[in-house]
């Protein structure tokens, strides 16, 4: 955890959205609300997964919380800064579900990308990649290139880099979607690992039930467009290890966030249903 942001922490929180509004192509026909009335805070430390139907605004949620995107309406705070300065004071870093490595670089060199923009000298811009290659795991392929490494070891270097500047606060936006299920648990094992090691915050989006409830502390189910927050599930799985995943424990939790989805989609189709009906009558 980096000592500058958790001096200025706000009572102990990572993120702090309050009423939080996001409309894209406002004041026009083509205008799409995309988050209504947003409240969440995410505590130092803690790991918190959001999920919900596709284009209920999750990834659009972590980019409002990066200043990626600026909110039509509400205040986002990362460890007591606006979202601006939380990125400018490098506090966060963002892994995607395409790892997004330059192919022309080796995988150290890669790491150090967020170094060089940093200004880092180059010694200790070689000191911090090794030790981040050693974090993941991945010491022995400092040399390889991006395409003679597995996707799973790709996402792993993305981890890295993202990790690289000590920030206080992980976002990562499906960063296993793409990877198969064998290596899709081992990237989970491995990022609790450095979860653990490391005692930074994360967010995270994802589509699958099981891997909200395997990482998170606590898992946010958003409801469809425009997304607002359905329930939370707070998940008391205790340290994670091979047998959680065959837990009666881990059952119950995956079927509460799967009821959760089913009953924000029911919703869903009634609302569509009466629109259509309305729309008929007119």
């Amino acid at each position: 955890m980096t000592e500058g942001a958790q001096a200025d922490g706000d009572s102990g929180m990572a993120v702090s959205v309050s009423a939080l509004d996001m409309e894209f192509n406002p004041g026009t026909d083509n205008r799409i609300r995309a988050l209504d009335g947003i409240t969440l805070d995410v505590a130092d430390g803690e790991f918190v997964s959001l999920i919900g139907p596709s284009g209920c605004g999750k990834s659009t949620l972590l980019r409002v919380i990066a200043d990626l995107l600026s909110p039509t309406a509400g205040t986002v705070s990362v460890f007591g800064r606006s979202a601006a300065e939380a990125r400018r004071d490098r506090l966060y870093g963002m892994a995607f579900q395409s790892a997004g490595l330059f192919d022309w670089r080796k995988i150290a060199a890669n790491i150090e990308v967020p170094l060089e923009i940093a200004g880092w000298p180059k010694r200790d811009r070689a000191r911090r990649s090794a030790e981040m290659l050693d974090l993941v795991r991945l010491g022995e392929f400092a040399d390889h290139y991006p395409w003679q490494l597995s996707g799973g070891m790709q996402q792993r270097v993305a981890i890295a880099r993202a990790l690289s500047f000590e920030p206080a606060l992980l976002l990562m936006d499906e960063p296993f979607g793409a990877l198969d299920e064998m290596t899709r648990e081992y990237m989970q094992t491995e990022l609790l690992r450095i979860y653990r090691e490391l005692g930074t915050s994360v967010v995270f989006v994802t589509h699958s039930i099981s891997e909200a409830v395997y990482l998170s502390d606590r898992v946010v189910v958003l409801s469809p467009r425009p997304g607002r927050i359905h329930s939370i599930v707070d998940v008391d799985l205790g340290t994670r290890d091979e047998d959680t995943r065959e837990s009666a424990t881990f059952f119950e939790r995956n079927t509460e966030v799967r009821e959760a989805l089913r009953a924000v989609e029911s919703v869903a189709a009634a609302d569509g249903t009466a629109a259509a009906g309305d729309e008929r009558r007119r």
